[in-house]
């Protein structure tokens, strides 16, 4: 596509579909695929969002079962990651859905640099084309303007914000907002504020890793409940109940540095939420100051995570653009709770070990009683 711009649909409604976390391999977990299509086509989404960890981009040359290194070079990861990445892109572009991306921590972890990863997705003619005017800032850090129904004005705005990069000569990966990013949305936020009258864009803000004042509404719990992960050393947590409603289901993992940014939207306006992924198990809504923090579970298959896997989705009017719908929809809301839904979804889930495991003897004590039945059958005839 040749602009980040959008519009509202002809019905003036705009319907934003957020899928975080998807994190797998050139061998897909096909649980995902098949619940990421049924969501497509249930919604009908205006765009969707990819999160970031798109990829599990640590361990792209991995075998179909296991993590034995199956390849190696730079010319070998490009090649799983293309395959990779068109696992989610190419649902897309053969239903025609437009789609952007922002990447997380896990993207950046290999021989491949962000911008050659971006070109990958912008390979597809339904990608926005993110950040590829202003060479000082990130692929993935850009906005998406909305323009109303007949494209006259603009009335709406997506912010896509990088939050985590990994840098390869250190060996480290940094989960923090850059202060130049945070000086371009200020920058940004005036110039729409200017050509909207004087009165704040209304908008909505997707980053990969959830914000330090995550921290402030939240607080450690007594209890586990069967969805939160944790332990004795790190604690269960859960949502302060003034705050909002949902589940902490795992101890948040925060940026190390937001650069200002939780402030400057505060001072600049216009930004109703603030989404994130990163925590594969947490889907909550809470609001603090007046800006709501929207956690967004995983959509993996292949990474740890709970029964709250599936896609968040965003309604906006324009007749209203002040104010949103959101909710999310899981596995079994899309897929249904079928015997091969359930089996599908045990068998890919990394987190099903014991499921997997009482599959597989089930399936063996099965086969033993089938032995040893024809085998009393076969004494019997002679």
């Amino acid at each position: 596509m040749n602009s980040n711009t959008i519009r509202f649909n002809k019905k003036g409604k705009l319907t934003v579909m957020q899928v975080s976390d998807t994190q797998d391999l050139k061998y897909v977990r096909r649980a995902m695929v098949n619940m990421l299509d049924r969501a497509y086509d249930m919604i009908k989404p205006d765009i969707v969002l990819f999160t970031g960890d798109n990829i599990l981009g640590n361990h792209l040359l991995d075998a179909r079962f296991g993590s034995k290194k199956v390849a190696s070079g730079k010319e070998a990861t490009l090649e799983s990651m293309a395959a990779a990445i068109r696992h989610i892109t190419y649902p897309l572009e053969k239903r025609k859905i437009p789609f952007a991306m922002i990447f997380g921590n896990h993207d950046d972890m290999n021989l491949v640099s962000k911008e050659e990863q971006a070109d990958i997705f912008r390979e597809c003619s339904m990608c926005l084309p993110m950040n590829n005017e202003d060479p000082e800032r990130d692929a993935a850090t850009y906005s998406i303007p909305v323009m109303s129904s007949d494209g006259k004005k603009q009335l709406f705005n997506i912010w896509m914000l990088d939050s985590a990069w990994y840098d390869k000569e250190k060996d480290k990966c940094f989960s923090e907002v850059k202060p130049s990013a945070v000086e371009w949305f200020r920058n940004e936020s005036e110039r729409m504020k200017n050509e909207n009258g004087g009165k704040a864009m209304p908008s909505l803000m997707f980053l990969h890793i959830p914000l330090p004042v995550t921290m402030e509404i939240v607080e450690k719990s007594a209890e586990k409940l069967p969805e939160t992960l944790g332990d004795e050393e790190h604690g269960w947590y859960k949502l302060k109940p003034e705050f909002g409603k949902g589940l902490v289901g795992e101890p948040p993992s925060i940026l190390n540095d937001d650069a200002g940014l939780f402030d400057a939207v505060l001072e600049c306006g216009g930004v109703k939420a603030i989404v994130t992924g990163h925590d594969h198990a947490s889907s909550f809504e809470a609001r603090y100051k007046g800006v709501d923090l929207v956690q967004t579970s995983c959509a993996s298959f292949r990474c740890y995570g709970n029964d709250l896997r599936g896609v968040r989705i965003f309604e906006i009017d324009e007749n209203d653009p002040e104010n949103y719908v959101t909710y999310s929809l899981t596995y079994p809301e899309l897929c249904g709770n079928s015997l091969e839904a359930r089996l599908s979804y045990i068998w890919d889930a990394d987190d099903k070990i014991p499921e997997k495991i009482g599959l597989i003897a089930g399936a063996a004590v099965g086969v033993i009683s089938g032995i040893a039945v024809t085998a009393a059958r076969i004494i019997k005839h002679k």
